[in-house]
């Protein structure tokens, strides 16, 4: 076991762990997060993603030594202040969720997606995606999610708001 520091969510946190132990289980195990799903435990089908230094990554493989010292965000850091990001609120306002297994990988990847590109055509949105994969079938409603709360976030910048 080794003592391994974390910031997540924006907190400092330290976790005693074998080295190679998955992220995923200690963010869900050690820090009883569960935005972050076991899915496939392959890194293929997007459940377990987290964003590190705002990219998103597959946290079922990647060794929580590995992520010493970065920030990393959960599905739980996104809202702040008990306000929705604008990701998750378009989630709700296009009814997105079916079994809502596979919403913690799609809004994250939608967030880096926004990040890198805040204004994506379908095309790019598509291909952004496609990497997250849903169950239920919902990828139009992830579509119009996404562009919903690219609109959002553009107003926002506008209005001198920050968007996190």
């Amino acid at each position: 076991m080794s003592t391994i520091k974390l910031t997540v969510n924006g907190e400092a946190r330290t976790v005693e762990a074998e080295p190679s132990t998955p992220l995923l289980y200690v963010l869900r195990n050690d820090l009883d997060l569960r935005g972050p799903r076991f899915g496939c435990g392959l890194g293929q089908c997007g459940a377990c993603t987290v964003l590190i230094k705002g990219e998103a990554v597959r946290s079922c493989v990647r060794p929580v030594s590995s992520v010493q010292g970065a920030e990393i965000t959960t599905l739980e850091g996104l809202a702040r202040g008990g306000v929705l990001h604008p990701l998750q609120q378009a989630w709700i306002d296009e009814q997105v969720p079916q079994c809502g297994f596979c919403q913690n990988g799609q809004i994250l990847t939608a967030k880096a997606l926004l990040d890198r590109n805040p204004n994506p055509t379908d095309a790019e949105i598509r291909e952004g995606m496609s990497r997250t994969l849903c169950r239920c079938m919902t990828y139009y409603r992830i579509q119009a999610a996404i562009k919903r709360a690219a609109t959002a976030m553009q107003s926002t910048r506008s209005g001198n708001q920050e968007v996190r």
